[in-house]
């Protein structure tokens, strides 16, 4: 007897065999699916209040949505999304958001203030890294429900509990990875001990955004579906696939054969050697994060002044950017990412064995000392640390390079258990508040402060003088005094030899078929597929 497949049985099935093994050849992608590949190594929650990675940032970028969002590469606009207008008290004290009328979730349940007042509120009791951002306001669990707010189904009132710029707080609204709105009806039903959907929620999601989430399989392969009652009009592309590879060459086989559509994460060498093909193209996108090495101050070596700067010296800065970085970052010696008028020039860094070998006789280590390095597995992480381990190893610091998955690496740095680190992160849409805020601010110095969404407190870097200059600028409402500010506080960083020296300003390029139109990556990975299409 002949079996006959309904038409979403016969979409799925086709979306499994496009998972499955490949095929010695394979036809073009489907015209109405884009077929995504990437690593998805450091992919391990897409619940948005514990969720900071770029990766699950551009996923849920296109399963959730935000009050509103920054026009692209402007820190000081912002363009409406769930909220159509919002309003500022003249004191700036109180922003009230006015809400759409016409948002439904993927469950059907129409969206309301509540759930933007609820969503805040979860993050905080959850207390992940993430809530850092609203703590750093003045935000605690006891106070977020008085102070942010539901006044009826479509306005949402916050008030703010400290000094500060509002236009700070809305730009957090905009790019928080932890300011999507969740579904609150549906994310409770999910509710296991009061743990808030906490579990339900890493491997499923409760949006409104352009797409659903169909499948999820860790370091295997994710599947996103169009909603066709998005608000601001269905997607163009049916679905979109993404598989789990972390080859360059077999990103770039599979490109020039035409079984992906777009791909994230090739090395240097594949990107060069397509980059003249007529049909690939090739987008280099810069981002906001930071390629940098951090040392841990609870170390009692990297306590010592004299040690980091030995290490700053131990950094092969130019030879990183011309050999390592070409493709995936470009040089910045700065807290601070490019092209910001705050920004300060570089400073000038360069390796010079000869005075690090001097600093550590000085600080007592004339043979130095053994450490290690902690970093992911994948290009360029392991490539810095090679070389790092190399320079170091000329100034007599012995490391030794420890290898894991972006939760385990990532995880021991928020745990503040590590000597060294190769890594990238920081705030990843350019804004000079919160680029300083996030490597060198650290309010409170205790294990027991738990600051994770705070590079410096996770080097266990404290200096009072830097974090009363940023609360003061946080709340300094004449431009120009705020860009004298910000200037001297990278030069007392600079003074203080942080001990997260930023490498190189991430730049991500994105390699796709000829025929794949309407994509614009966005700076801080948050990328939408809404407008995305094939032009055939």
């Amino acid at each position: 007897m002949k079996t006959v497949f309904p038409p979403l049985r016969m979409a799925v099935l086709g979306a499994a065999l496009l998972l499955g093994p490949l095929a010695a050849v394979q036809a073009k992608t489907p015209a109405d699916q884009l077929i995504v590949g990437m690593s998805m190594v450091n992919l391990f929650s897409i619940d948005p209040a514990n969720a900071p990675g770029l990766d699950a940032s551009g996923i849920n970028a296109n399963l959730y949505d935000t009050l509103i969002k920054r026009d692209q590469g402007n820190p000081d606009k912002h363009l409406p999304q769930l909220a159509e207008r919002w309003d500022i008290r003249e004191d700036g004290k109180q922003i009230t958001f006015h809400l759409r009328s016409d948002v439904t979730f993927h469950s059907g349940n129409p969206l309301t203030a509540e759930d933007v007042a609820w969503s805040l509120y979860r993050v905080m009791k959850l207390n992940y890294g993430l809530a850092t951002t609203w703590k750093a306001y003045g935000y605690s669990v006891e106070n977020i429900q008085g102070l942010i707010r539901a006044t009826d189904s479509h306005t949402l009132v916050i008030d703010l509990p400290q000094p500060t710029d509002p236009l700070l707080l809305i730009d957090s609204l905009a790019v928080s990875p932890s300011a999507v709105v969740v579904d609150r009806q549906q994310v409770l039903k999910h509710e296991k001990n009061g743990d808030l959907g906490a579990a339900w929620l890493v491997t499923n999601e409760a949006g409104s955004g352009p797409f659903t989430l169909t499948k999820w399989s860790a370091n295997d392969a994710l599947v996103m579906t169009r909603f066709d009652g998005y608000w601001a009009g269905p997607a163009k592309m049916k679905r979109v696939l993404v598989r789990h590879m972390t080859e360059s060459q077999s990103l770039r086989l599979m490109l020039e054969r035409g079984d992906l559509d777009l791909a994230y994460g090739m090395a240097a060498p594949d990107i060069k050697a397509i980059e003249r093909s007529d049909k690939l193209q090739v987008q280099a996108l810069q981002r906001g994060t930071m390629y940098y090495v951090a040392m841990s101050m609870k170390q009692p070596e990297f306590a010592n002044r004299k040690v980091r700067e030995a290490v700053r010296n131990l950094i092969d800065y130019q030879g990183l950017d011309q050999q390592v970085m070409p493709h995936y970052g470009k040089l910045n010696q700065q807290p601070m990412q490019l092209g910001l008028e705050a920004r300060l020039p570089d400073p000038g860094y360069k390796l010079d064995v000869a005075k690090a070998k001097a600093l550590l006789a000085e600080a007592g280590y004339p043979q130095g000392f053994s450490t290690t390095i902690r970093t992911l597995s994948e290009p360029p992480f392991i490539d810095i640390a090679a070389r790092m381990q190399s320079t170091l190893a000329e100034g007599g610091i012995k490391a030794s390079i420890v290898t894991g998955t972006g939760n385990q690496v990532y995880g021991a740095m928020r745990a503040r258990n590590f000597e060294m680190i190769v890594a990238r992160g920081a705030e990843r849409y350019p804004h000079p508040y919160f680029s300083l805020r996030t490597f060198v601010y650290n309010p409170d110095n205790s294990d027991s402060a738990g600051l994770p969404n705070f590079q410096g407190w996770r080097a266990s870097f404290f200096s009072p003088p830097l974090n009363d200059l940023i609360d003061r600028v946080g709340v300094e409402r004449d431009a120009a005094k705020r860009l004298g500010m910000y200037q001297q506080a990278q030069k007392l960083y600079d003074d203080e030899v942080g001990p997260i020296m930023m490498i190189s300003q991430m730049t991500d390029t994105a390699v796709s078929a000829a025929d794949v139109k309407g994509f614009t990556g966005d700076d801080a990975e948050a990328t939408r597929y809404l407008g995305v299409y094939k032009q055939r």
